[in-house]
């Protein structure tokens, strides 16, 4: 058996222990408490010192494109390796690879790199399964996606997309038609639902939550609005799906808390009416993470959207509207710290355990607790990765 010690401050699920320390054994987490409190460990035993920074759990990342001059739907093992290795160096532990809206085979291919890649062979972060996100959006509201194929939800295709085993969530604009159709496969399946890129009403929400849609993708951006609705009809004031995010109770909800997508007080609006068990931090982050400023391309490289990496964000060309980040969880993380003052146990947690809830892995992952996976970082005390650590293996080392 292979045993390791880890010593830090330890961030749990609901606080910081101090003088903390975690015993491992075989890639899983034996032991955990207050250092000289806890059986002793074997003799020979690794041990991992954190000093006076932290130890906490693996990120898990919901949302994410790309990273390093790869998007996940260039759909080649190369692209899957090069964005998993990146995202580790991040602090993400375990991903859910994100489509865009892609042509038909684009999307097959990326479906297929993603089997391959959940099944193992990862250099870096581990695959949980695929996000179908894309291309069943409101064409007007497909934010930085390629247009040309944005389009409604039909059975002969999706079918192929389910059928591959490996879509763990998928995202579906709920006005469009087919959309009960497709959510209703897709939970028959087991698939956690997600509504996206939509000009929903709030009507409209309520029943795609009677379908089983139980999350909404990046909360205020590429969504209806009141301003919006308004202007389809001047009177009653009527809701959207932003209203309706709030409002559900059943509906769970991610942000991008890179600094440039939203302003402290949104971040804590939804955090006050979901709570951080039902707020997730995601990165949404393309291919232009860790890379120069320039132009990149959104998807796939035969299609893609193009778009312009300036002043730490994806902005698209002529700057008139945000394409995504470019930024890992890392930062994700002491950017919500630092945007609204809110203590670190409880940014951590939106960023590990409530996404790995989310989509159904909280046994497994997403908090250091006895009998999870070993998924473990060790942090500096301003929150920045020094090693990560995949089931008890250290696959990045500053």
């Amino acid at each position: 058996m292979v045993h390791a010690i880890f010593r830090g401050r330890l961030i749990l699920a609901d606080r910081v222990l101090d003088d903390g320390e975690i015993h491992v054994s075989d890639g899983r987490i034996a032991a955990v408490g207050k250092r000289g409190e806890l059986a002793p460990p074997p003799e020979g035993a690794a041990v991992v010192d954190a000093g006076n920074g932290y130890l906490g759990p693996g990120y898990v990342d919901l949302h994410v494109h790309g990273g390093a001059g790869a998007d996940f739907m260039d759909g080649s093992h190369e692209a899957f390796a090069t964005v998993l290795a990146a995202h580790a160096r991040h602090g993400t532990t375990s991903i859910v690879p994100t489509t865009t809206a892609a042509g038909h085979e684009q999307i097959l291919a990326m479906l297929a790199c993603c089997g391959h890649f959940r099944d193992g062979n990862s250099p870096g972060a581990r695959v949980l399964g695929a996000h179908l996100y894309g291309p069943y959006f409101r064409y007007e509201a497909r934010g930085c996606h390629p247009a040309a194929p944005v389009r409604p939800p039909v059975a002969d295709e999706y079918r192929q997309y389910l059928e591959s085993g490996v879509v763990l969530t998928a995202s579906i604009a709920p006005e469009l038609p087919g959309a009960e159709s497709f959510t209703r496969d897709c939970r028959d399946r087991g698939i956690f639902m997600n509504a996206g890129h939509t000009h929903a009403t709030f009507d409209q929400m309520a029943e795609a939550v009677r379908w089983g849609v139980r999350h909404v993708d990046h909360l205020y951006c590429a969504m209806s609005d009141k301003s919006k609705l308004r202007q389809q009809q001047p009177y009653p004031m009527r809701g959207g799906v932003l209203e309706a995010t709030l409002y559900f109770d059943e509906l769970t909800t991610e942000v991008i808390a890179d600094g440039k997508h939203l302003s402290a007080d949104l971040l804590l609006l939804a955090l006050k009416l979901k709570g951080c068990d039902r707020l997730a931090l995601v990165t949404d982050c393309n291919r232009a993470l860790d890379m120069p400023e320039g132009e990149y391309l959104f998807g796939p490289l035969a299609g893609g959207e193009p778009f312009v990496h300036e002043d730490g964000v994806g902005k698209m060309p002529g700057g008139a509207a945000l394409a995504s980040s470019v930024r890992g969880m890392d930062h994700m993380v002491r950017t919500f710290v630092r945007m609204t003052g809110r203590p670190v146990w409880e940014a951590v947690r939106m960023a590990s355990l409530t996404p790995a809830a989310i989509v159904g892995h909280e046994r497994e992952i997403g908090s250091i607790a006895v009998g999870k996976r070993a998924d473990l970082l060790v942090l500096d005390d301003d929150l920045r990765v020094q090693q990560v650590f995949v089931h008890g293996k250290c696959v990045f080392l500053l």
